[in-house]
């Protein structure tokens, strides 16, 4: 079976995220799919994280409850905790859902990680307000595999 790839139509692996998904423009959530889950997956989580912030790694995004037979994510998904059967965690900008890229200003390029984990359970064991960094921590001890898109974006 062939590994398990995440991309997405708004831009390639390692080009500049549209304007349109910024802080900048309308900041709407890119539209995502994969392929190549692995046998055994009950869910999925899907996770944006910029390691070039300035205070270390900041969480744009947290997608978690995602289900087995879904394979993409919609542009511009509702920025609430529960999105059908779908949650979303509280980022760093202390609100539900995605919030894009927005580095300060004459801050050179950010890597933004888009980072998909096949889990072997259906649902995370978490509650309402859960932060990003909460998903990752109860989502690593069930990873089957995983897989990422890198997208950059400067101001």
């Amino acid at each position: 079976m062939a590994a398990m790839r995440l991309s997405s139509p708004a831009f390639a692996a390692g080009g500049r995220i549209p304007e349109r998904h910024s802080c900048d423009g309308a900041d709407l959530s890119p539209p995502l799919s994969w392929t190549g889950a692995p046998a055994g997956t009950r869910s999925f989580v899907l996770v944006c994280e910029d390691p070039d912030a300035p205070a270390g790694t900041w969480y744009h995004w947290a997608v978690f409850d995602i289900p087995a037979d879904q394979t993409s994510l919609p542009e511009g998904l509702a920025k609430a905790e529960k999105v059908g059967r779908l949650r979303q965690a509280i980022n760093d900008f202390r609100k539900p859902g995605w919030g894009g890229p927005c580095p300060p200003k004459g801050h050179g390029t950010h890597h933004y990680r888009f980072r998909l984990l096949a889990l072997s359970v259906a649902s995370l064991p978490l509650g309402a307000k859960a932060g990003c960094r909460e998903v990752v921590a109860a989502a690593e001890p069930h990873v089957l595999a995983g897989t990422e898109l890198v997208g950059t974006y400067s101001r």
